[in-house]
């Protein structure tokens, strides 16, 4: 049991690197994009927020293939398993159940799913602080600026 939580560990401190690089990259993208000067901002803001939310995907996804693949190295689960699949579900706390780890390994699944939780929940953070750090750039730091400003 104690080699599955330490693999386990060193596994999410991969995906915390993962995580953090790809937050310094969607900041720095949102940073000098948001620095610009829009004549349409909705579109402006909208464009950012995308670019952020696609970035982050990326990410996660980034972050179940060194799941999948750590299963792989392990083989954590029955021969023939989709392990990108079971990656996913575990990441994303689906749960579905229909793809289960070998014995040896059945800690990677909460293993799995404590990593995802930590990381979508930082994700949003990111998303968060991007959506107001734009709205304070663009002027728009109340909901009413942002519906009473003209739009070309």
């Amino acid at each position: 049991m104690l080699i599955q939580f330490l693999v386990g560990m060193l596994v999410s401190a991969v995906n915390i690197g993962i995580h953090a690089l790809v937050t310094v990259v969607a900041i720095s993208i949102a940073r000098s994009a948001g620095l610009r000067h829009s004549k349409r901002p909705r579109l402006h803001l909208m464009g950012i927020m995308i670019a952020a939310a696609a970035v982050l995907n990326v990410a996660h996804t980034l972050e179940v293939l060194v799941w999948a693949w750590t299963y792989h190295i392990v083989q954590a689960a029955a021969s023939g398993s989709e392990l990108l699949y079971f990656a996913f579900v575990n990441y994303t706390t689906l749960g579905y159940g229909d793809i289960t780890p070998v014995p040896q390994w059945r800690l990677f699944g909460p293993l799995t799913a404590m990593n995802g939780v930590l990381l979508f929940g930082w994700s949003a953070a990111i998303l968060f602080e991007v959506l107001r750090k734009t709205l304070d750039h663009l002027g728009l730091t109340d909901a009413t600026s942002l519906k009473n400003r003209p739009q070309p």
